[in-house]
């Protein structure tokens, strides 16, 4: 099994990567989805961090992800308390799903903030995403974010460079889709070979 990292920062096109790689043939397993499920109503995190931030951060019952984002990255102290109570709890769901696949597997981890996380994963391989701060922008402005939000999040994420330092691989996201999927296919490629090789 080869266990892979795939970083880039919000609006970098992480997700489109991880459906390539999973159309190639990896187990995708994406953080952030983790992070919702971790923190389910009746869950241990949502009994957490409803102790910690108090109900005015549910709505309906649950957790309002949006009020508890511009919460927490408005507040960097804040955001660390949340970080500790979840990343131990997407790490075990993480490990759950690696004991769970093949030993021929390459299971691809999508992981926003691997820099900042301070290496708490293993990884055989780490792949970052890197895109222009124009493009980015442009991204999230069409998925709906506002430029308050957008500049929160970035603010709050390390740069390009830092992530592209502690990569093996690195896939340059600023064209379409179509100049993706060779620079994919070639370290899939690689990763293969790797995963023969261990």
């Amino acid at each position: 099994m080869l266990i892979v990292a795939l970083t880039g920062g919000i609006g970098s096109g992480k997700s489109t990567v991880g459906e390539l790689f999973q159309q190639l043939g990896a187990v995708v397993v994406d953080s952030d989805q983790l992070a919702r499920e971790v923190v389910e109503r009746g869950s241990s995190g949502f009994e957490q961090i409803v102790t910690l931030f108090g109900d005015e951060i549910l709505k309906n019952g649950e957790i309002n992800r949006s009020l508890l984002a511009e919460i927490i990255f408005k507040d960097p102290a804040k955001r660390k308390n949340l970080e500790q109570i979840t990343h131990p709890l997407i790490r075990k769901a993480f490990a759950d799903i690696v004991a769970k696949s093949g030993d021929q597997m390459i299971v691809i981890n999508q992981i926003p903030l691997l820099v900042e996380s301070k290496y708490e994963y293993n990884f055989d391989h780490v792949i970052a995403v890197s895109t222009s701060e124009d493009k980015r922008i442009a991204r999230l402005l069409a998925k709906g974010y506002t430029q308050e939000q957008i500049h929160n999040r970035m603010k709050s994420q390390v740069s390009d460079a830092a992530r592209e330092k502690i990569a093996d691989s690195i896939i340059q996201n600023n064209e379409s889709e179509k100049e993706l999927l060779p620079q994919v296919e070639k370290i899939w490629e690689q990763l293969q070979s790797k995963l023969k090789s261990k």
